[in-house]
């Protein structure tokens, strides 16, 4: 059975630690490899070079709003596909992130976590808690 008396927190807890990734993925492609490096390894991987902008600004923002709990459940389900179409690029490299090139051990669970946080909603002390 769920406790309902912690499982608020449970859930804020898993989408604040979701969000937290997002802002520091996000960060890290706008900072240090910076959006025209961003856009140039979508290139390298096979994606289009502009779709590289949507997502560095979904993994801001998102991630922001995920921290703070603004539709959380929405954002979430956002990125179970988001989370889920960038492990698509580790399926050749196998199971484990240390492999070369990365694993898809590391981004399927992140899909996971955000399937998570969409299935349980957005839990205690959202801001603008979602329509289930």
């Amino acid at each position: 059975m769920i406790d309902s008396r912690t499982a608020p927190y449970a859930a804020l807890i898993m989408r604040l630690a979701l969000g937290i990734m997002f802002i520091t993925h996000g960060l890290t492609k706008v900072l240090v490899f910076t959006p025209a490096g961003t856009a140039g390894f979508f290139e390298s991987i096979g994606f289009p070079g502009f779709l590289a902008y949507p997502v560095m600004a979904f993994e801001v923002i998102g991630g922001l709003m995920l921290v703070l709990g603004v539709y959380a459940r929405w954002i979430a389900a956002i990125a179970v596909v988001q989370l889920f179409v960038a492990a698509t690029v580790h399926f050749g490299n196998g199971w484990s992130f240390t492999n070369a090139n990365g694993g898809w051990e590391y981004p399927i669970y992140l899909s996971v976590t955000a399937l998570v946080v969409a299935l349980l909603g957005d839990g205690a002390l959202a801001v603008k808690a979602s329509k289930a």
